[in-house]
């Protein structure tokens, strides 16, 4: 440490310090109270952010290869060993007991009831298309499901504050549910059909709508319009 004169003719302390050792290499500053890197506990340093993005995305990847097989694998030889076992006999079964107004009274009741206590109606919409065609079948299977999706949203009224409770501990998972109770009957109408066209669990929908504040007018239109496309694949197929 060095001491200089300024113009103020005032002594001001200089502090020189030499950045080298003897051989004029650099030499790395540290606290004497820094551990040494044997007393860091073998700790690695953090993965960076584009480390973590890659290793996300090969996770994703693989999933979706693991999901995709299993979907593949399902569909190929799962399904057509469900169909030619358990659902086509059935089918066929009922063709051949009932006659055709009585068959048409047990289509109708299925496809109505069955929603309503969590069972799959597609088989009867198979029969309605097999037995009274695109026109006929169509019909009928829209009329049952009318009925079908009236009882689950006025069962659900009933229980509407257990159902509101409900929704409100997951509000995230349900805000697109709540979009159907929002806006005018228009608005309503539009977000009712989007939400039936949706991957959305329709059965579930039909229960929880009411919660939503919609009205039954825009529910039950916007839910047939929105089921439409579903029952056409069902008779086709």
């Amino acid at each position: 440490m060095t001491y200089i004169i300024n113009a103020d003719d005032t002594v001001v302390p200089e502090l020189k310090l030499q950045m080298g050792d003897g051989n004029g290499d650099y030499v790395k500053l540290g606290n004497s109270n820094d551990p040494e890197p044997e007393e860091l506990g073998g700790l690695e340093p953090p993965t960076p952010k584009w480390g973590r993005s890659w290793s996300w995305w090969v996770k994703a990847v693989l999933l979706c290869i693991f999901l995709g097989s299993v979907g593949a694998v399902f569909l190929k030889w799962v399904v057509p060993f469900f169909l030619d076992k358990e659902v086509i006999p059935v089918l066929n079964w009922e063709m051949e007991t009932f006659s055709t107004p009585v068959l048409a009274v047990v289509i109708f009741a299925s496809v109505a009831l069955f929603p309503a206590i969590f069972l799959p109606s597609s088989p009867s919409m198979w029969v309605a298309g097999i037995t009274f065609g695109y026109g006929y079948g169509f019909l009928l299977i829209l009329a049952g499901v009318a009925v079908g999706m009236s009882l689950p949203y006025f069962i659900g009224s009933l229980f509407h504050r257990k159902i509101l409770r409900w929704l409100e501990k997951y509000p995230k998972k349900v805000s697109i549910i709540r979009l159907a109770g929002e806006g005018n009957w228009v608005h309503q109408f539009r977000a009712v059909t989007l939400i039936r066209i949706s991957p959305f669990p329709y059965v579930i929908f039909n229960y929880v709508a009411v919660a939503t504040n919609v009205k039954y007018g825009p529910y039950i239109l916007g839910s047939l319009v929105g089921i439409v496309p579903e029952i056409f694949v069902a008779i086709y197929t």
